[in-house]
């Protein structure tokens, strides 16, 4: 396993919930990404952890073969992956992502 992928793993097993986007929290800078943060604080994330692929080139591309997952943002609950913006936003509507981040 490479350093990136090694650094991945580390990182979202060691937090509660990550979302690995373009640009921060403060300031996405795509609307996925934006609607990613939007839509976690409505479900009511209280210990979010964002890495912005945009710094870092590897992480851009290990993100990807880490989770086989082709786009950004990417959001990962207890180590696990969840999805990209559409998945995030569908569990938003049903009611799942609250569910998911209480648990």
């Amino acid at each position: 396993m490479s350093d990136v992928q090694s650094w991945i793993k580390e990182t979202v097993t060691g937090h509660a919930v990550v979302l690995f986007m373009k640009g921060t929290a403060q300031f996405p800078q795509c609307g996925f990404s934006g609607r990613a943060i939007e839509l976690l604080k409505a479900s009511g994330v209280e210990d979010l952890v964002t890495v912005n692929v945009l710094e870092d080139e590897e992480v851009r591309q290990g993100i990807k073969d880490f989770s086989n997952w082709p786009t950004v943002p990417q959001l990962y609950v207890k180590g696990e992956f969840i999805g990209g913006a559409d998945i995030i936003g569908e569990m938003h509507e049903s009611g799942e992502l609250k569910t998911l981040l209480k648990g």
